[in-house]
This record gives structure tokens, C-alpha cells and sequence, in this order.
């Protein structure tokens, strides 16, 4: 490896690190809902996920994403602890989508349209896999509720989940097009993913 490429790869690290930290932030601030079968809450999290993949790419996006999401169950939130490697996978999906649809689909031109898009159909994959988490393991395995009893932890958490989507949705590609003007005027677009 020469000079040039080995600084690059230490940037994108770099950049995953941060935005991991950024992910793992976001999803502490946060407003929880209490309910029924256990909590719902509202987060920024999905944002900083999103944001993730639009930044970074599929790979790198969804490497932060799941590290910045498993960080906050790891650290920020004792209950969650048990669940930081399903956390992990489940958000890595999350920025993977997001990178993915941007940069293959849209090859990477970074305007609001695009950006949400791509925002949009992560916060899809994401809620699906999400609830399907929710009704195997936190309705049937863990609270070892009836198939009916887990259909009912879902539905308590759609609203929420979706509200999170929808959030990520308007907010990420807003970042994004602006982080990437500012890197551009910077001069330092190249540090971002490529098509």
C-alpha cells in the first residue's frame, strides 16, 4: 500500500468512527414513551444511521450505523445490553440501504430528492426487519407472550418506529447535501464514498 491509499483508508475509518459516534448519540436523545407491553421511543438515531449511508457508502455506512446503534445499547442504556449484537445487525441494514440505493441507484448525486429516497427506503428495510426483531425475539422469545400478545407488542411499536423513519427521512438528506457543499467548498469532497 502506498502513502496515498493508506491515507485514505485511516480517513474513512476515521469517518466511520465519527459518524458511529454521531449514531450512538443520536439515539440518546431521545423521549420515551411508556406503554402497555414496555416502551416506545423517539429518537435521532435513525437519522445519524441514514446519514451514514448516504455518507460513507453501503459498507461503511452500515458499519457505523450497527456500531453507533450497538455503542448505545452497549453503553448508554443498561436495559438494552442483551440486545447490542441483534441492535448491530439490524441498524447496520439501515446505512447499508441507505448507501446502497444512493450510490448505485443514484450514482451518487447528492441533491434532497435523491437523498431522500435513498433515506426512504432504508427507514423501510429498517422497520421491517425492526418489527420482525420485535415479534420473534422480544414478543416470543423473551416475554414469551402468544403469537397474538407479540402481534400486539408490533403494532405498539409501528407508530413510533414509523415516526423514526419519517424523521430520518426529512432530516438526513437535509444533512447530507449540505455536509457535502461544505466539504466541497472545502475542497475536501474526495474524503466522502464514491459511485
Amino acid at each position: 500500500m502506498n502513502q496515498s491509499s493508506n491515507r485514505k483508508a485511516l480517513t474513512t475509518i476515521c469517518m466511520a468512527a465519527a459518524m458511529a459516534a454521531l449514531v450512538a448519540l443520536g439515539s440518546w436523545i431521545q423521549i420515551q414513551i411508556p406503554s402497555i407491553l414496555g416502551t416506545s421511543r423517539f429518537h435521532l438515531g435513525n437519522v445519524m444511521c441514514a446519514l451514514s449511508g448516504l455518507l460513507l457508502g453501503p459498507w461503511w455506512g452500515g458499519l457505523a450505523a450497527g456500531m453507533g446503534s450497538a455503542l448505545y445499547d452497549l453503553l448508554l442504556d443498561p436495559a438494552r445490553f442483551m440486545e447490542f449484537p441483534i441492535t448491530f445487525v439490524t441498524k447496520s441494514v439501515y446505512g447499508l440501504v441507505a448507501g446502497a440505493v444512493f450510490f448505485k441507484v443514484f450514482q451518487g448525486k447528492s441533491n434532497y430528492v435523491n437523498e431522500a429516497v435513498a433515506s426512504g427506503a432504508a427507514a423501510v428495510s429498517y422497520v421491517a426487519v425492526y418489527l420482525v426483531k420485535c415479534f420473534f425475539y422480544n414478543g416470543l422469545l423473551i416475554k414469551g407472550l402468544t403469537p397474538g400478545g407479540a402481534w400486539l407488542g408490533v403494532l405498539e411499536k409501528v407508530p413510533s418506529s414509523v415516526f423514526n423513519g419519517i424523521v430520518a427521512v426529512i432530516f438526513a438528506p437535509i444533512l447530507g447535501v449540505a455536509l457535502r457543499r461544505a466539504l466541497k467548498a472545502a475542497h475536501l469532497e474526495e474524503k466522502l464514498a464514491r459511485p
